[in-house]
């Protein structure tokens, strides 16, 4: 999960002299909402234990998380099954080319 990598990565920043927050870009409204904005019903008595990292790492500065929409959440060419067409046009955001095709 990217969020532990950030959290993992955050003992360097002093050396490295980092001061940025780390965006990260999610696909999912209800998530962000609830990490966000923590409520109590039903529907979240049995949330994750993810979901509880990402709320400390949000409310202790460490993360901002920001809605993406799916059809240009890039990291799905690296880790979803996608229509050809779908997953050309992402690779193509990311600057990567086919090895295969010498064109």
């Amino acid at each position: 999960m990217s969020a532990c990598q950030v959290v993992s990565l955050d003992s360097l920043t002093p050396e490295l002299r980092i001061t940025e927050v780390v965006i990260l870009m999610v696909d999912n409204k209800p998530a962000i909402n609830l990490i966000k904005h923590p409520i109590t019903h039903g529907k979240s008595k049995h949330i994750e234990t993810r979901f509880h990292f990402l709320r400390e790492q949000v409310t202790k500065g460490k993360l901002v998380l920001e809605h993406c929409k799916t059809d240009v959440q890039v990291a799905d060419a690296m880790t979803k099954s996608l229509k050809m067409e779908t997953f050309k046009r992402l690779r193509s955001v990311m600057e990567m080319v086919d090895s295969a095709n010498k064109n």
